[in-house]
């Protein structure tokens, strides 16, 4: 059985549902609203839907006829809680770089300071 990450990353890996992510960043709709934008069938865009419910980055509500869906913004903070480590790792090595690049251009110059 796949972590809550791998499912919430599984969901994201698809472009149909992130573009449903973000129109559900913006308010809830209804099944034909989300699926207003997109060339596929209301079924398909049920199945994706189903996948983004499964991961948990949204609910389905029921308001008499009213089906309104809503993004559930939790396990997208786990991912970038996640992603942070490896912001943090690739800015040190960044900063190491420049120190080294820095380094390399001070041994380049000629005594006296001049060029």
């Amino acid at each position: 059985m796949p972590d809550s990450l791998s499912t919430t990353f599984a969901a994201l890996a698809d472009p149909t549902r992130r573009a449903i992510l973000a129109r559900l960043s913006s308010g809830e709709a209804s099944v034909t609203e989300i699926g207003a934008p997109f060339d596929m069938s209301l079924p398909a865009i049920s199945r994706h839907l189903k996948v983004l419910e499964r991961a948990g980055l949204i609910e389905r509500g029921r308001e008499a006829q009213w089906r309104p869906c809503r993004l559930t913004a939790e396990p997208l903070k786990d991912v970038a809680d996640w992603i942070e480590g490896y912001r943090r790792f690739w800015e040190h090595s960044f900063d190491r770089l420049d120190d080294y690049l820095k380094e390399l251009q001070g041994k380049d110059k000629p005594p006296g300071g001049k060029h």
